[in-house]
């Protein structure tokens, strides 16, 4: 234990002293130019380390992953469309869109009217109270997805009849006199994604109303309570006034939670490595290339999640900067 401490802590050092050096090494140089050109390529000096980082870790991966999606399973032959028409053709590959549309659908507007309903409850508390109600509920955004699993494991945990059930959801059907259920190895219908749906809503919901409740806020009181002596009602001032006012953050959170969502791969590999009709992109991925050793399979699924995640995250950009114009 105390090698490994070490080691990390002269990881860190290490490279905040490597940090260091390079910056000073490329400061003196810049101030061999002259004059003139020091100021001009100064700033560009500075950014080459993260443009050398982002082309070594970002761009040349990116154009890789382009080439082998055009290959063979062990990428030493072109074979054209074909991953690409095999993969759209594939029974098991449809499923697997159709199951990530769900979560597409379902995730970002339920972690979005969740986030409001909370957001809403607990800003009418007192402050002490809405402190401790709002860090209760963002405390599962700090669980790693592996932990997350082992916690939702004892609520969907399914015991034969005649043992006792340590599952909650089958504790409470058994307490009504029913027979426990393996909720998350259901062969028809896609109940088990949703209660695989059921854990992101409970991490992403906190990181919602964190962002929600600080737009709710503000929003001008002037308005608000001009709108009440009009006579309007509280859903009328919610929907017809906090509402459009809040439409940025609102569009920022859904925007923030779908990419989450066209990457998710934790929790449905921890809790059934997308068997029992749950398969998502990522999981059929990383399926792809580390168990059946197809890469160029696994490399069309990336440059297809690639094609739908690069229109939402230009988007949100352009959100962003929008925003950053209206201040």
């Amino acid at each position: 234990m105390l090698i490994k401490i070490v080691n990390a802590l002269l990881a860190v050092l290490g490279g905040v002293a490597g940090a260091v050096v390079l910056f000073y090494l490329l400061n003196k140089f810049a101030e061999i130019l002259p004059s003139r050109w020091e100021e001009r390529l100064k700033p560009y000096l500075f950014l080459l380390p993260a443009f050398a980082a982002i082309a070594l870790y970002l761009i040349y991966p990116t154009i890789q992953t382009l080439v082998y999606s055009f290959a063979n399973a062990a990428s030493t032959q072109f074979v054209g469309f074909k991953n690409y028409s095999d993969l759209l053709t594939s029974s098991a590959f449809q499923n697997t869109l159709f199951n990530t549309l769900l979560w597409i659908i379902v995730v970002p507007a339920g972690t979005i009217v969740l986030g409001l309903m909370i957001a809403s409850l607990a800003d009418r508390l007192r402050p002490s109270g809405e402190k401790f109600a709002k860090t209760l509920i963002f405390l599962p955004l700090a669980i790693g997805a592996v932990g997350a699993g082992a916690i939702w494991k004892f609520i969907y945990a399914a015991n034969p009849p005649t043992q006792h059930q340590i599952g909650l959801l089958n504790g409470i059907v058994t307490g009504f006199g029913g027979n426990p259920v393996n909720w998350l190895q259901l062969s028809s219908g896609r109940l088990n994604s949703f209660l695989l749906m059921v854990m992101l809503l409970w991490a992403q919901a906190g990181f919602a109303m964190v962002l929600l409740s600080a737009a709710i806020k503000g929003v001008p009181t002037d308005t608000l309570e001009a709108a009440r002596l009009d006579g309007a009602s509280e859903g009328a001032i919610f929907f017809r006034i906090v509402i459009p006012q809040i439409r940025t953050t609102l569009v920022t959170v859904f925007i923030t939670v779908l990419i989450g969502v066209l990457k998710t791969f934790d929790i449905v590999y921890v809790m059934t490595n997308g068997n029992f009709n749950t398969n998502v992109v990522a999981v059929d991925f990383y399926n792809q290339l580390f168990t059946n050793s197809n890469a160029g399979y696994a490399a069309a699924i990336v440059v297809m999640l690639m094609i739908v995640i690069i229109p939402v995250m230009v988007y949100q950009v352009r959100q962003f900067r929008a925003e950053e114009v209206a201040r």
